[in-house]
């Protein structure tokens, strides 16, 4: 397609990966798609009035009240992400349950409040357009997401557990490149799979199915899918098991034998239906609100932080040598690395300073931590115990790296020493506060307590468990206990 030729030819690509553009894009595209929706069946109905619908209060606030609604529809029913193998008719399906459901809403309204002054068929023309212009707008979404994918980006890294009947699968995977899989290994006894695919996927033995627990601590796994004719209950139960240990996704070919399994969700792969297992927060909805309010929340706090932003700045730069903002390699979602945004609050030469200090370290584990360190500056100091130091992580947050609320994100050197029960907690996107950040006292705290509380917040996730956190994160700075 021209535009994503465009975007590569200019070098854009890589940028719009990187600040995680598209995202904000999307969710931009369907307001305004729905607001259009809603002009066109003002003008046919009350052009005599106004020009525009936000020209009168009354619409203004009808439109106001209903936008957030539909949203949260599409984000109910799963239509809100760009889907990886889904068909188009299947979306449209799914658009037209979103309509369904916002007329029954908004008929339900009319009658309830009396809304007697607005038009039914205003109503109605508005639900059908909303269905007309989101389901165009998606499926032309849908068309540069494929071929996005397909130069590389925004994939999924999968091991497969195969036998010969999975040589389709597998071949489907890798010659729709647009559905944006990418098979990091084999484990198979196949002798068909290993003539055709040796030459260009790792294969490694049945018997070696062991190994998977190593290459799911080293490698980035996203997830693991099982597809064998004959299911092995002992391979399963111990591939299961592996997967929810370190919070990877585990996926089951799909039969009549297990269909019945109570902790599995249905998720299709192109053509082939799966179990999935899921051993960290999915329900879909909430998960949808939760990046909602992660990148309106961030948004609006820096904008209304932005003299605080700058005030700390100007104190930086005034006060010690160095750059503003301190730039660190930290870990993200399942082992991926990104740059962590800080206030500097260390002289220049810190790191270098490191290793002379380390005996002096008061946490245990592989975190490093000495409450009078000579390094922090006056000002970092004071940054510090308020936890204003971290304020350029909402930029993080932003560009998606981050959550608002998450277990904060180790160095690559601190996971490196994890035991293996310590990496699920990369399962999640990490986050800016969580249990251990608003504890009082949370450098007395033990490491292994520390990970503890971060894996009771994953097993315990909800919204609400997020508003209490960011409420007590709140707390923590202004009574400056952040030491």
């Amino acid at each position: 397609m021209d535009f994503i030729n465009y975007l590569n030819r200019h070098k854009l690509t890589p940028i719009l990966k990187k600040w995680k553009l598209l995202s904000i894009l999307l969710g931009s595209i369907d307001i305004v798609a729905i607001a259009l929706a809603f002009q066109i069946a003002f003008y046919l109905n009350y052009h005599w009035m106004a020009p525009f619908f936000f020209l009168k209060s009354r619409t203004l606030k009808l439109f106001i009240l209903i936008l957030p609604v539909w949203l949260a529809i599409l984000y109910l029913i799963q239509v809100a992400e760009i889907p990886r193998t889904k068909r188009y008719r299947v979306l449209l399906y799914q658009y037209f349950q979103s309509t369904i459901l916002i007329i029954t809403l908004l008929l339900v309204f009319y009658f309830v409040f009396k809304l007697y002054m607005i038009s039914r068929l205003f109503l109605i023309e508005f639900a059908v357009f909303g269905l007309l212009f989101l389901f165009l707008a998606r499926s032309l979404e849908y068309k540069v997401f494929r071929i996005y994918r397909a130069k590389g980006y925004n994939y999924i890294n999968v091991v497969l557990i195969a036998d010969d009947s999975s040589i389709p699968f597998i071949e489907s995977l890798i010659s729709n490149k647009e559905w944006g899989y990418r098979i990091i290994a084999i484990f198979t006894g196949s002798d068909k799979i290993k003539e055709k695919y040796e030459k260009a996927i790792i294969l490694l033995p049945d018997e070696y199915l062991s190994v998977l627990n190593d290459l799911m601590e080293v490698d980035i796994i996203d997830e693991v899918i099982y597809f064998k004719t004959k299911v092995i209950p002992a391979e399963v139960r111990n591939t299961v098991r592996s997967c929810e240990e370190l919070g990877v996704v585990f996926s089951l070919i799909y039969t009549d034998q297990n269909n019945k399994l109570t902790n599995a969700i249905k998720t299709v792969i192109g053509n082939q239906k799966f179990l999935t297992f899921i051993n960290i927060p999915h329900n879909s909805f909430a998960l949808a609100i939760k990046k909602i309010m992660d990148i309106s929340i961030s948004l609006f706090l820096i904008v209304c932080l932005s003299p605080a932003l700058l005030l700390i700045s100007v104190l930086i730069k005034m006060t010690s040598k160095g750059p503003i903002v301190f730039q660190q390699a930290r870990v993200g979602l399942r082992g991926r690395q990104f740059n962590l945004y800080k206030f500097r609050t260390m002289i220049v030469n810190a790191e270098n300073l490191k290793k002379d200090l380390e005996a002096e370290n008061e946490m245990d584990g592989p975190v490093f931590k000495i409450k009078d360190d000579p390094r922090v500056t006056n000002i970092g100091s004071f940054l510090r115990k308020t936890g204003l130091d971290e304020l350029p992580q909402l930029f993080n947050v932003l560009k998606g790296e981050m959550s608002l609320i998450g277990p904060r994100p180790p160095l690559p050197t601190e996971t490196l020493q994890y035991k293996r029960w310590q990496l699920r907690r990369l399962s999640v996107k990490p986050g800016l506060s969580c249990f251990w950040q608003i504890k009082p006292d949370r450098n007395n705290i033990k490491f292994e307590k520390w990970m503890e509380l971060d894996l009771a917040y994953i097993d315990n996730w909800s919204l609400r468990l997020d508003f209490i956190i960011l409420l007590k994160t709140i707390k923590t700075v202004f009574l400056r206990t952040g030491a």
